[in-house]
């Protein structure tokens, strides 16, 4: 049987929902922030420090291209991060929230409350 729109409004003022929704704004808002702060960096250097991002590291790769493959790298490097993050902290909290309300909560013995 569907939850009711009471027991949606009921889980999302419970304290498991609270801990998700910290859990996961703790993670990505500092993300968020530092992956912004590093890409504005890689274009800020581009446009004003070109004798820097000039820099010839090997051969004809300089600065600017180990930057903008960087910011690949730091992509799939969060991305990553982010999905272990998300199946150790954040699932299994949400599992038991999911289950919750699509089963009702439970007592001690394992049996549904009436």
């Amino acid at each position: 049987m569907p939850a009711s729109a009471e027991r949606y409004l009921e889980v999302q003022r419970s304290e498991e929902f609270a801990q998700l929704r910290h859990r996961l704004r703790s993670y990505i808002f500092p993300t968020t922030v530092a992956f912004i702060v590093w890409y504005s960096l890689y274009v800020l250097l581009s446009a004003y420090a070109r004798d820097f991002m000039a820099i010839k590291v090997i051969g004809n790769i300089n600065v600017a291209l180990i930057f903008g493959v960087l910011q690949f790298v730091s992509t799939f490097l969060i991305a990553w991060h982010y999905s272990r993050y998300a199946a150790q902290k954040l699932d299994p909290l949400a599992d038991d929230i999911y289950n919750t309300l699509e089963n009702g909560p439970t007592t001690e013995t394992g049996e549904d409350k009436d």
